[in-house]
């Protein structure tokens, strides 16, 4: 293992390790919220978002290997995930790929010769005035990693603290993890680890949950089908289209426990979760209660959600119905894909935001600040923009750095669109996706018409990852879209305000993911973020904290809670740059 102590950063990456630092932080209890009116919105002159999937070097084309059949797994991936595997200091990309599914040919040609996964790394310059620029490099066939069968996700996460980040990729079949040498190489250790749970896996979450400072996994299953169960399905207008997912049995999702020492026990019956489930295809991790303990979100397909809530003890207890994100605001269960936590409106506890199908309108749990939630979608203005798409990865980011959490969701219908058919489009499920901006006064307004050309595609978007791939201090989003291109889309509006990067490390070099943060800027408020990869759906993201200041520039005091248990500070963090925080360096 490596010591962890060296922190290697890229081109526009300004690292510094702060220790002790005298001074005082502000209380907490003293907050006030930031001014949505003190910083004006986005420049409307600016494309906020550009896709540069192409001109960097990301030629992904997923292939869904669809034969005409309606197979059911042709819908549901790919998920992406965005790393930095050989910690240079910027992010690289995962991208999960398809394949053939029996033995009928396939409608759409191959995009290669054997389709597979792919990763790219980042090759990150910049020129004499610092201004980034992109490239990214096809590096999977010397990384080591083959990728078997047909991908649906992928997690990250580092499983042995060596400081070298892991992935774990779920299939429609054995899923498989892979450890990361630390030499640019990763080998399988999927039989090893005894994660090679050979179920149709979806969405998965890496997570301390007993605070052992060992990350264990939650792996979210989906359906008990196989090409030989496959049921005809048909439109109520008569053409047969893919089913709907009450056809198959829900299949019971998993808890691997980390033992330490490279391999993981499947602890789903000890830790209480074996008896509650249902068809996951979300999953997302935040202490929803304050008390220290992360707590699990798994968003279910047309069934009652699961909230569970860490005892403390090495057991959950599924509080999904009592404390209000179950069911929709009617009771009525939900087709729930992608999912995020986040502090939208700056009160320091994690709301919940869930994407569902189209009809049904995605959905926004406030959090009161106990871990009991409220619908509030209609009243947030997202219900009814949301009403006419099929969500799937979702997430929370400043996309303007005005210090206020937006979101922003990628879409695609589940039923072919017979109109979209009778054109002759090849795989008519496709859907513009969607950003909302926070208003700052508990509402959201849809400005995907002012987002950017690449908002007005209409494609198969089901992954969303989210990062700040070219470190100039505001969040990329990579989409991964089910048989069509990867896009890139490069945020090119908030780097225009203040900002604070943090990434937040044990002592052996890993990324804290659970850790929460509490900025204390000059003016008195507050931001409350955490650390993450999880989230979206079957994607993995940025695991640093990225946080937007908006008009204040003066330096920032931090509060660190950190998984384990520990809290510590640091004074006179400086903005607009990316500092390294180390647990057991604050104060």
């Amino acid at each position: 293992m490596s010591d962890g102590m060296t922190v290697r950063a890229g081109a526009l990456v300004a690292t510094l390790i702060l220790t002790v630092i005298a001074g005082c932080t502000p209380d907490p209890g003293a907050q006030q919220e930031p001014d949505a009116r003190s910083v004006p919105g986005p420049d409307p002159s600016v494309e906020w978002f550009a896709d540069a999937a192409a001109a960097t070097g990301l030629d992904f084309v997923h292939f869904n290997g669809m034969s005409g059949r309606f197979y059911q797994p042709e819908i549901m991936g790919p998920g992406a995930a965005l790393l930095d595997y050989d910690n240079d200091g910027d992010l690289d990309v995962y991208l999960v790929q398809g394949d053939t599914l029996g033995s009928d040919p396939p409608l759409a040609a191959r995009p290669e010769t054997r389709p597979g996964d792919r990763l790219y790394r980042n090759d990150l310059t910049s020129d004499a005035e610092g201004v980034p620029s992109l490239r990214f490099t096809d590096v999977t066939r010397e990384s080591g990693i083959r990728a078997r069968g047909y991908g649906m996700g992928v997690a990250t996460g580092d499983i042995d603290n060596d400081g070298w980040i892991d992935l774990y990729l779920t299939r429609f079949g054995a899923n498989q993890m892979f450890r990361n040498r630390g030499d640019g190489t990763f080998v399988d250790v999927s039989a090893a680890s005894g994660t090679d749970d050979p179920a149709w896996s979806v969405s998965s979450a890496f997570v301390d949950a007993d605070r052992d400072g060992w990350l264990d996994l939650f792996v979210a299953n989906y359906l008990y089908y196989t090409l030989d169960m496959h049921v005809p399905c048909f439109h109520p207008t008569g053409p047969e289209n893919y089913c709907v997912p009450e056809m198959y049995r829900a299949r019971p999702s998993r808890f691997f426990r980390n033992r330490g020492d490279g391999a993981f026990d499947d602890a789903t019956a000890a830790a209480g979760m074996a008896r509650e489930f249902g068809p996951a295809l979300g999953v997302a991790t935040a202490d929803v209660n304050a008390d220290g303990w992360i707590d699990i979100f798994v968003a279910n397909d047309q069934q009652e959600n699961q909230l569970w809530i860490n005892r403390g003890d090495g057991t959950f207890r599924n509080l999904a119905p009592l404390w209000g994100v179950a069911l929709g605001e009617a009771g009525e269960a939900k087709a729930d894909m992608g999912v995020d936590f986040g502090d939208f409106d700056n009160d320091g506890d994690e709301d919940l935001f869930v994407t569902e199908l189209t009809s049904q309108g995605s959905t926004l749990y406030v959090n009161d600040g106990s871990g009991l939630f409220s619908e509030r979608s209609a009243g947030a203005g997202i219900r009814y923009p949301s009403l006419p798409y099929t969500g799937f990865g979702a997430g929370w980011l400043d996309f303007d750095n005005d210090g206020w959490l937006d979101l922003l969701a990628v879409n695609g219908l589940v039923v072919e669109s017979l109109d979209r058919a009778e054109a002759g489009t090849a795989f008519p499920l496709d859907q513009p996706n969607q950003l909302f901006r926070n208003r700052g006064d508990g509402r959201f307004e849809d400005v995907s018409a002012r987002a950017g050309a690449v908002f007005r595609l209409s494609e198969v978007s089901r992954g969303a990852a989210f990062g700040d791939l070219d470190n100039d201090g505001d969040t990329d989003v990579v989409v991964a879209n089910a048989a069509g291109p990867v896009r890139l889309l490069v945020n090119r509006i908030g780097q225009v305000r203040h900002w604070l990067g943090l990434r937040l490390v044990g002592a052996g070099g890993r990324d804290m993911v659970g850790a929460r943060v509490a900025v204390f800027r000059s003016d008195g408020t507050t931001l409350w973020r955490r650390a993450r990869a999880d989230g979206s759906y079957a994607s993995a993201n940025d695991p640093r904290v990225l946080v937007g200041l908006g008009s204040v520039s003066d330096p920032v005091d931090v509060r660190v809670f950190w998984p384990g248990g520990r809290e510590e500070e640091w004074s006179g963090v400086p903005v607009d740059r990316y500092t390294t925080l180390i647990e057991g360096g604050g104060r």
